[in-house]
């Protein structure tokens, strides 16, 4: 036992010695010390004579030392002791090359490519010696050769596919990545992330129509459908990848897993039709059987909710339908538990929309009732419950449910969102100091909204506190708030108005007209939301409330008015003239976006 522990001693000691010489050989090459460098390798070489990278290191140190003798000889006697490394005749065309003999240099690569037999390995280490050179036309006929002595034109279609990549060729890449999956078809993952990092806009076409004619030739391949559905989904035409994975979801007489995830792709990009006709399909085709019957009915109602309030241009009517569709579906499962969720959703529906908040009301005080609700769900029907019971004026109430879950959610942000709801009631009351203090605690919270928010009504107080003998101006505009809260806007209108009147050219000039927009805004008077924010661009540029003005006008114009021209100027302007705000980063995505660019 002493002998062999002595052997496994002394081959960790030599291991050691290497591992010691080659970070040194590798810091006098990366410096530039080649001389130096080559000693080193040639050591490591002549001690690992099977080892490729050493020797191809000395070769690269010799070479920028311009010792082109001793490198042919080095080459020349490692050809004659190993004939079988044909790749070596590229070290030689290389050699030549370097001294710009480029005949000579031809002709040595051409007999490695001549001297190519049938091992996969041997053809592999030529191909990649051509490609360390950038020589890929070469590694090309490397491969196409190597295909042909093993009788595999499939074998190498991957490292084709590869090789024509880097030529930028790629109608020739799109083609040997799909041969390479037909014998390959595990690497579509790999497939589809090249292709997302490589293809252009309009490459996509050309990967469209070679997928098209595959298919047409062999319509059993699942493989094909499935990468022509990721196509369409990359050109975000959801209806003709609803259409693929219909095809393939029948041909594998699967269970709706596959069209869920395309809806749920759909219904986050806010492509609600295509999302609906998704999640629809489940339900009429799969039926109560399937696992996701249930998920697939509740998200295609909020996907019908959310096409409605999202485009702003909505009828009571459009309300009344959406708000029946939920009444149907909770007719269907009941009102319990389990249908919690979607009563919350019904809830807010009510109080924000149809304005009937003795209703939401009621339907949260089911929830809370309820036996075995999830924790969370719970917790946010608290939360809106004390948000309709400020908006009926109930402040007692609304305090003690907020305290409810902060308390319950101290750590989580469940419990921060409390916090802040809580702070804001401060806030309305009057209450600046308590409510400042608190607002300063949540400056820290790992909710980037809540932080956001928690920072720009602590700074709002401090700039509006002391600046006059009385915080009467303040307190007239936290009530103003409280009043869009509950949605009393003629009221709010006439406090903001008192403001103006009794302190003109107060310091909360610029946000009044903010709120002002913030109030046209919900009662779709899209034309005065767009002069009000123009006003405060304009006239309050250097005051707290022009950034919020700019962005949320940059997003009126592009997604309501649809003058994504306008849009893209605002955005613009923001991230250059405001780039310390907090909507630069998201205003120079936008902008990219709207520019067309691959983000």
């Amino acid at each position: 036992m002493r002998w062999i522990l002595t052997i496994f001693i002394g081959f960790l000691v030599i291991v050691s010695i290497d591992a010691q010489d080659f970070k040194l050989a590798q810091q006098y090459y990366q410096s530039g010390e080649y001389e130096k460098a080559s000693i080193i390798y040639k050591k490591l070489y002549e001690a690992n004579p099977r080892n490729d990278y050493f020797f191809n290191q000395f070769i690269e140190c010799l070479l920028s030392l311009e010792a082109y003798d001793e490198c042919e000889k080095t080459i020349s006697k490692r050809i004659k002791k190993n004939p079988q490394e044909i790749q070596l005749y590229v070290s030689y065309g290389n050699l030549f090359e370097r001294q710009y003999l480029l005949e000579e240099a031809e002709e040595q690569y051409r007999k490695a490519i001549k001297k190519l037999y049938a091992d996969r390995t041997a053809i592999t280490r030529l191909a990649n010696a051509f490609t360390g050179l950038t020589k890929y036309d070469l590694a090309i006929e490397t491969y196409e050769q190597g295909g042909k002595l093993l009788k595999d034109k499939s074998i190498f279609a991957y490292n084709l596919g590869d090789m024509y990549r880097r030529k930028g060729d790629i109608p020739k890449m799109i083609d040997n990545y799909l041969n390479s999956l037909a014998s390959r078809p595990n690497r579509l993952n790999t497939v589809k992330t090249i292709m997302q990092r490589t293809l252009a806009e309009e490459d996509y076409l050309e990967l469209q129509t070679q997928l098209y004619t595959r298919i047409q030739k062999d319509k059993d391949n699942v493989i094909l459908p499935d990468l022509l559905t990721w196509v369409f989904i990359q050109k975000k035409d959801y209806r003709n990848a609803l259409r693929q994975v219909k095809a393939i979801d029948r041909t594998l007489n699967e269970n709706g897993n596959r069209i869920y995830r395309l809806a749920d792709i759909a219904s986050n990009d806010n492509a609600y039709d295509a999302a609906i006709e998704a999640y629809e399909y489940i339900v009429e085709e799969k039926g109560r059987t399937s696992t996701f019957y249930l998920p697939a009915k509740r998200r295609a109602l909020w996907c019908k909710k959310q096409r409605i309030i999202d485009g702003y241009d909505y009828s009571m009517d459009d309300l009344r339908s959406i708000e029946a569709d939920y009444e149907l579906f909770l007719n269907e499962f009941g009102y319990n538990s389990a249908t919690a969720p979607i009563i919350l959703q019904l809830a807010e529906f009510e109080a924000l929309y149809i304005n009937d908040l003795d209703k939401a009301i009621n339907l949260l005080k089911q929830i809370i009732n309820f036996a075995g609700t999830d924790r969370y769900v719970l917790a946010n029907s608290k939360l809106n419950l004390a948000d309709y019971f400020l908006m009926q004026g109930e402040r007692w109430e609304s305090t003690l449910l907020y305290s409810q879950v902060d308390k319950e959610f101290n750590e989580d942000l469940l419990g921060h969102e409390a916090r802040f709801r809580n702070a804001r009631l401060s806030y309305f009351n009057g209450d600046f100091e308590w409510a400042q203090a608190q607002f300063d605690i949540l400056k820290a919270s790992t909710s980037k909204l809540i932080a956001n928010d928690a920072l720009d009504l602590s700074v709002f107080i401090t700039d509006n506190m002391g600046l006059d003998t009385t915080a009467v101006p303040l307190m007239s505009y936290a009530t103003a708030e409280l009043l869009v809260f509950q949605n009393k806007f003629d009221d709010a209108f006439t406090k903001l108005d008192e403001i103006i009147e009794q302190f003109p050219d107060h310091s909360l000039e610029d946000d009044i007209l903010y709120l002002k927009a913030q109030i046209y805004k919900k009662k779709k008077d899209f034309k005065r939301v767009v002069e009000l924010y123009n006003t405060i661009i304009s006239d309050f540029g250097d005051e707290i409330k022009a950034d919020n003005a700019m962005f949320e006008l940059a997003q009126l114009y592009e997604g309501v008015l649809a003058q994504p021209d306008k849009a893209m100027e605002l955005y613009e302007k923001l991230f250059i003239e405001y780039s310390g705000s907090t909507f630069a980063v998201l205003a120079r995505k936008q902008f990219r976006k709207l520019r067309g660019d691959s983000i």
